[in-house]
């Protein structure tokens, strides 16, 4: 027999459960830089970081996270569009394009449900900012800035773990260097065990200011009302890691903490304490914090829920990318599953270690190309010094460091052609336009959001282009006719991979086309004339020589050819090494910025590549 004080109770408790079903949660995020599941608590026995380990043991860790982009500014765009920057035509190193009139950065979507969003501090998204993203995004930004009682959604980053405070002397070592793992792909010098341990000196500084963010969370009597993550923004800052979409470019662990009170938005596998190994990315981030407030993601996000009342069921694959790095351009495309990580190289031509200015401002990368040029690496370390396969797999159970290729293994043909079919439906799904030059999207975008463009068939063919870059790609010897065929399509994406498919072959192949190429070097796209004449300027005769160069001069005057046309032109002088060195001194006399550009495009990575050039003049 229920009593009336047992069922006033159980009403009681009734009532405060669905109370608790209408409360909105506060959600905050706490994130740094350059830090993959780098936490003890993940497994790291050499790292201390006591605060997140505290928080780590009351949430559920996903430690198959991936950030989609290996570096920053594409990472973080993938978080705030809850999109792959592919799409967006924003996968390059800070570059800027816009999102279509009709989307929004996702904490609008907040704010119009009632949050209070604020960012303390970094933005760095490739799209411009649309009006109404942020509350407060400042150095002083903070939830306590809300109105009483409105629920807020509130981002703290943390830049002590960045790449470039790994290099930064002098430093007294507290991690003990003799300790710090090397990975298999870096030679086992001072100067490495030096960065290895202060990076993790540097993250263990991140985990006291992470706790004092903590900290203020309890003091405000906001703990058991606020769901709250923890992440970096992708891999190591180490060299091979940051910058290169393997999983240890990728691999961030995600550590969520559900509120008792909220714990109704947690998934099955949520387990406080836990570690889970579902496969989440930063595309997903966006439509679970909405999925968490209670929202539906817009039917344009390309991620899905991971918690709330939106969760969707686990995805059975994750995928990333590579585009411009700073000033070197690249394209790069890799899926993983539970296990293995497949690599798809478009440009296998081009070197792992492209120069990077910035990059070689830490003293691993210095020691480990020196070592290079002196002969004194073995097989996996120097691969990164080298030109790239069109495809790799990795198996991450018997080989965490990526570096046993296993594309051409027979017993691993079955996974290779899985992992390959999942990347080209990804491809085709989402219009990757990434696909063309960097300087084509712009041109074809017309100063509208490359999205636009993109899923418009008629100025954009993405079966073609994709099947185009597939055989470009492949290496595969005997293609001449069908590379010669592409470099006189009607589309300016085929011809553009016909030209790059001969520069890839090498001599033989640019002596086999000749006639073609020359013919694309008065085409209308400023990228097909581009890799046309990188084909012939580097591998043609003089004659070729002299006619490249008289079509990339132009192309190097940012103010006449905008910032990317010049950016991949003087890429292509540069690869020309001293053939170039006549028309150096007539390049350093061009202008030297494209007033129009990003910030970073035209202050950093132009003034990057003319330096690179001045050194033949």
């Amino acid at each position: 027999m229920i009593t009336r004080r047992a069922f006033t109770a159980s009403a009681a408790a009734a009532a405060a459960a669905r109370a608790a079903q209408d409360q909105k949660p506060n959600i905050l995020w706490i994130t740094c830089e350059d830090t993959g599941p780098h936490l003890h608590y993940t497994g790291d026995d050499y790292s201390v970081t006591p605060n997140l380990d505290k928080l780590c043991a009351r949430s559920s860790t996903y430690m198959n996270a991936w950030s989609n982009a290996p570096v920053c500014a594409p990472a973080r765009t993938t978080i705030i569009s809850g999109m792959y920057p592919t799409t967006l035509g924003a996968e390059h190193m800070r570059s800027m394009t816009k999102l279509a009139p009709e989307m929004k950065m996702f904490p609008a979507y907040l704010r119009d449900a009632g949050y209070y969003c604020s960012n303390n501090v970094k933005e760095d998204y490739n799209l411009e900012k649309p009006p109404g993203t942020w509350d407060d995004s400042s150095n002083r930004a903070h939830f306590r800035q809300r109105a009483q009682g409105q629920p807020f959604f509130s981002v703290f980053n943390f830049v002590t773990t960045h790449e470039s405070q790994i290099r930064k002397r002098p430093h007294t070592l507290v991690h003990d260097p003799s300790k710090a793992r090397v990975p298999t792909y870096h030679p086992d010098t001072p100067e490495v065990r030096h960065d290895g341990a202060q990076y993790y000196d540097n993250i263990t500084t991140m985990d006291a200011q992470a706790g004092k963010v903590l900290a203020e969370l309890t003091q405000d009597g906001l703990a058991d009302d606020t769901i709250v993550f923890f992440y970096g923004d992708h891999g190591s800052g180490m060299p091979r890691s940051k910058r290169w979409p393997y999983n240890s470019g990728l691999n961030v662990s995600i550590t969520v903490h559900i509120p008792e009170k909220f714990r109704h938005l947690a998934p099955k596998d949520y387990a406080p304490g836990g570690r889970n190994n579902r496969l989440v990315g930063f595309v997903d981030l966006a439509p679970t914090v909405l999925s968490l407030a209670g929202l539906r993601a817009p039917g344009y996000y390309q991620g899905q829920a991971f918690l709330g009342h939106h969760e969707a069921a686990p995805r059975a694959y994750s995928f990333g990318f590579r585009g411009r790095m700073d000033e070197r351009y690249d394209c790069v495309r890799t899926v993983r599953d539970q296990r293995y990580v497949y690599v798809r190289n478009y440009m296998p031509h081009k070197i792992y270690g492209q120069h990077l200015n910035y990059m070689w401002e830490t003293p691993t990368t210095q020691v480990w190309e020196r070592l290079y040029k002196e002969g004194r690496l073995n097989e996996a370390q120097k691969k990164f010094w080298e030109t790239k396969p069109p495809e790799e797999l990795y198996d991450l159970k018997e080989d965490r460091d990526e570096v046993k290729n296993l594309a051409a293994s027979p017993a691993h043909k079955a996974e290779l052609a899985r992992l390959r079919r999942a990347h080209r439906e990804h491809e085709l799904k989402l219009k990757d336009i990434g696909l063309l030059a960097e300087s084509e999207i712009h041109a074809r975008a017309q100063g509208l959001a490359p999205h636009v463009m993109g899923h418009d068939p008629k100025r954009y063919d993405a079966p073609k282009t994709l099947a185009a870059a597939e055989l470009a790609a492949s290496l595969k010897p005997g293609v001449t006719a069908q590379l010669t065929r592409l470099m006189s399509d009607p589309d300016s994406a085929a011809r553009y991979w016909g030209a790059l498919g001969v520069e890839m072959r090498g001599a033989g192949e640019v002596a086999k086309t000749r006639e073609a190429l020359v013919r694309l070097l008065s085409d209308s796209s400023a990228a097909v004339r581009i890799a046309a004449a990188s084909a012939l300027g580097r591998y043609g005769n003089e004659a070729d020589l002299k006619q490249a160069m008289d079509v990339l001069l132009p192309l190097c005057n940012p103010v006449e050819s905008g910032a990317y046309a010049a950016m991949e032109a003087l890429n292509a002088v540069d690869s020309f090494g001293e053939k170039a060195r006549p028309w150096a001194k007539q390049i350093l006399a061009l202008p030297d910025t494209d007033p129009k550009a990003p910030e970073r495009v035209r202050t950093e990575y132009l003034k990057r590549l003319r330096e690179a050039i001045a050194k033949l003049a």
